[in-house]
């Protein structure tokens, strides 16, 4: 079983502390996102798996064995790095293969591991190829077929995405994910891109500062994110956060009060507050409505405005200076400078207290 479980990890550099006390528990064949802002430790505590960075204190198993002091050679992980590491002067197969030929393997017991790996990952026609004769996306699989080749417990991508244009990361999100599928392996993922995490992902870790923040699927991490860093960090555009008042309202309610005067219910799931509280309502620009459907209605002038196509971005401001981001239909306009009336859906709203904790998360689907 290629399970992953951190007990109270910690990593220092000196008197600097970068990893401040991990608990994890990783399935066999899930595939688990590390997601986070620079500097958050993902790549780090990534590392400490890979055996490459050591543990400052705390327990790490794979597969129910202990792993702190085992060599990295020895844990049965394989990582893929964000630069490639291929070695110019070999070919595509060499390159592949070469972990294999270091540990002793026979030419009879590697020929079958190149060729499925070859094959899974469309490489076949490119084996006398060397890596300056292929494209980014090409260089990248090659280095996915090298960890392949190594039958691992668990692999580990380390940002692998990071240096591909935009059209051929969501061609390698979606190859890495059938790779998932057809190896029903371990995986972990380091990524900053929440989007990438959130197309790939079994379970979200969202670290912040070296802790994390939540942990949960991607649709548990948007719908019901924890603290208002989750909630600003998953979803794309961005959450939407405006400062207001509170009051408990009759039936257990909350009546929230917005810049401009403009008043809201919302379902206080068995949550309340003391009159007056201040809070900072949530709202994700897609759940945001154009005109003056909606349980509020706010007045907001058009600063910025975006035609994608199947979709347009208006950013607005309120008459306060707050902004207000909102993703509306292809088909929908607005000019920069005029008026905008943007709806608010009730039951979409998220509340949070002024320490940024979720006092209750807004759900479509009651």
């Amino acid at each position: 079983m290629a399970t992953v479980s951190l007990r109270n990890v910690r990593k220092s550099f000196g008197a600097v502390d970068i990893i401040k006390g991990v608990d994890l528990e990783i399935a066999d064949g899930e595939f688990c996102v590390f997601v986070g802002p620079s500097g958050c430790g993902k790549s780090t505590l990534l590392r400490m798996i890979a055996g490459l960075e050591d543990i400052t204190s705390g327990s790490l198993a794979i597969g129910g064995k202990e792993m702190a002091d085992v060599d990295p050679a020895d844990r049965g992980v394989a990582m893929v790095f964000q630069s490639y590491a291929l070695y110019p002067h070999m070919t595509v197969k060499d390159n592949i293969t070469f972990g294999l030929r270091m540990t002793g393997h026979k030419p009879a017991d590697i020929e079958p591991k190149l060729k499925r790996a070859a094959d899974m990952l469309q490489l076949s026609h490119l084996l006398e190829r060397k890596p300056s004769q292929l494209s980014g996306g090409q260089r990248q699989r090659v280095a996915i077929g090298r960890a392949i080749v190594r039958e691992p417990d668990v692999f580990l991508f380390d940002e692998p995405l990071s240096n591909l244009d935009a059209a051929l990361r969501v061609q390698m999100r979606t190859e890495i994910g059938k790779l998932h599928a057809d190896l029903a392996a371990t995986m972990i993922y380091v990524t900053h891109d929440q989007v990438e995490a959130m197309t790939m992902a079994d379970k979200i870790v969202v670290l912040n500062g070296g802790l994390i923040e939540q942990i949960g699927s991607p649709l548990e991490l948007y719908h019901r994110p924890r603290n208002m860093f989750v909630a600003g960090f998953i979803g794309s555009p961005k959450m939407n956060f405006i400062s207001a008042t509170a009051a408990n309202g009759k039936q257990g309610k909350i009546r929230v009060t917005l810049p401009g005067g403009a008043s809201l219910l919302l379902d206080g799931q068995g949550a309340s507050v003391s009159d007056g509280t201040a809070v900072t309502l949530g709202m994700r620009p897609e759940h945001l409505l154009i005109g003056e459907a909606g349980d509020a209605v706010l007045a907001t002038t058009v600063r910025l405005a975006e035609y994608l196509g199947s979709e347009s971005m208006f950013y607005t401001t309120l008459a306060d200076g707050s902004e207000l981001a909102v993703k509306a239909d292809g088909l929908a306009k607005a000019e920069i400078g005029k008026a905008l009336k943007i709806g608010v859906n009730a039951a979409a709203c998220h509340l949070f207290d002024t320490g940024g904790k979720a006092i209750l998360n807004g759900d479509l689907t009651r």
